[in-house]
């Protein structure tokens, strides 16, 4: 293995941390609640990071940020990972530029222009086109805000506005977490939630808890995140009514829970895990397959998250079996991004088995790449398991080339 391909891996950076911290290998293993073998192995590049938990952990333990360890943000592999990339220097000015509660001195486009807008990049996020996405999104962010500041009347109309101006907080903090900067997703995602207190919609302000909770979790920061989603799950669920049209409330509170659970699963509480995902299953099966803020919460969506917790309890191969005895309706997910996510899970918890599930995991991860590579190519666990599973191959595999050229990684292998 040169250099180069030694710099790429999470564990060779988790190694340069902790010499340079002066931190022995069990002391570093003790604070991440894993062996120093295993530790040693994470280094030195035989064994990959497959949990977030895992690498949330080891972070913490380092004393370092998650991005310390991936290294991101990485070098577009595409053209379409390039351009999303360059949409951040304008996200990254209009959330400093002004505050949550400063009216941006600018003239906005018509709200309808705007809210269509919004909703457009917010459908760009779903189908992984962040490079779409990221388009205008700088300018988005500071019209919608004045806009929301500035509508006072009639209620439809400010309802709309802030709606925009939440949406857009969400798309750039989608367009900033693809591209790799953490910390900026965060900012957006906070700011969104500043601008939904602003205003009385409890499922816009249930929708920006989420998503802030969510991007909190991408940090490390589980503590603040579990605090902000059981703060918004007591105080939406009052307004849950089954039987209305706007079943939002009902949707965000299923998608807290299903928060929960995988916060719990990545800190291998299995029981809270499942207690969450239940609940989780519960709300979707009243409200069927729906698609507030664009989220397509609903059975499939749930099913497709028990995957994503099974990788994190390391349930291996019966995670898989379990959620596949029913077909899973992939197109119901409506969402390039989601099936995209739906099919890296499987690669995930077919490659804890290892043997004879890594040609399956191979192929899932594959096509993961191939229904949405802008999701998965800056994903840093899936260039982990693409070494991975290069590492335990027997022999050269045609797919696993095509997958190291299209992610831009090199061998595992001395």
């Amino acid at each position: 293995m040169d250099a180069d391909d030694d710099a790429q891996r999470i564990g060779a950076r988790a190694r340069m941390i902790r010499r340079r911290r002066g931190l022995s290998l069990e002391v570093v293993a003790g604070l991440a609640g894993i062996s120093g073998g295993y530790l040693s192995m994470l280094e030195n590049g035989r064994r990959g990071f497959n949990r977030r938990g895992l690498l949330e952990d080891l972070a913490s333990a380092l004393g370092c940020s998650v991005a310390d360890l991936t290294g991101q943000p990485y070098l577009p592999a595409d053209r379409a990972s390039a351009d999303a990339l360059a949409a951040l220097p304008s996200i990254r000015l209009a959330l400093n530029d002004f505050g949550p509660m400063d009216v941006p001195d600018v003239t906005p486009r018509p709200l309808e222009a705007l809210a269509s807008l919004a909703d457009r990049a917010n459908e760009q996020c779903g189908q992984a086109n962040y490079s779409l996405a990221g388009h205008e999104v700088g300018s988005l962010l500071v019209e919608s805000q004045a806009s929301a500041f500035t509508v006072v009347a009639p209620a439809e109309k400010r309802d709309q506005a802030f709606t925009a101006a939440v949406t857009s907080c969400f798309a750039a903090g989608v367009v900033s977490s693809r591209a790799g900067n953490i910390d900026l997703a965060s900012t957006a995602a906070r700011r969104g939630y500043d601008l939904a207190k602003q205003h009385d919609n409890p499922g816009l302000l249930g929708f920006a808890r989420w998503y802030w909770a969510l991007e909190l979790t991408s940090m490390g920061a589980r503590g603040r995140a579990h605090a902000v989603l059981s703060e918004g799950i007591d105080d939406l669920t009052p307004a849950v009514q089954f039987s209305a049209a706007d079943t939002l409330p009902a949707e965000i509170v299923g998608m807290m829970h299903l928060q929960q659970a995988r916060t719990a699963a990545r800190q291998q509480r299995a029981d809270e895990a499942h207690a969450h995902l239940e609940e989780a299953a519960r709300m979707a099966n009243r409200v069927g397959e729906r698609n507030g803020m664009r989220q397509h919460f609903g059975p499939t969506n749930v099913a497709a998250w028990r995957i994503s917790i099974g990788v994190e309890l390391a349930e291996g191969a019966k995670a898989y079996e379990d959620a596949t005895a029913a077909p899973i309706a992939i197109d119901a997910l409506g969402s390039r991004e989601r099936s995209s996510s739906l099919y890296f899970d499987f690669a995930r918890v077919l490659a804890q088995e290892g043997g004879p599930r890594d040609g399956d995991a191979i192929r899932h991860l594959d096509t993961a790449d191939r229904v949405a590579p802008q999701r998965i190519r800056s994903d840093p666990l899936a260039r982990e398991l693409v070494l991975t599973l290069d590492r335990r191959a027997r022999r050269r595999v045609w797919e696993l080339d095509s997958l190291r050229n299209r992610f831009g990684v090199g061998s595992a292998k001395s």
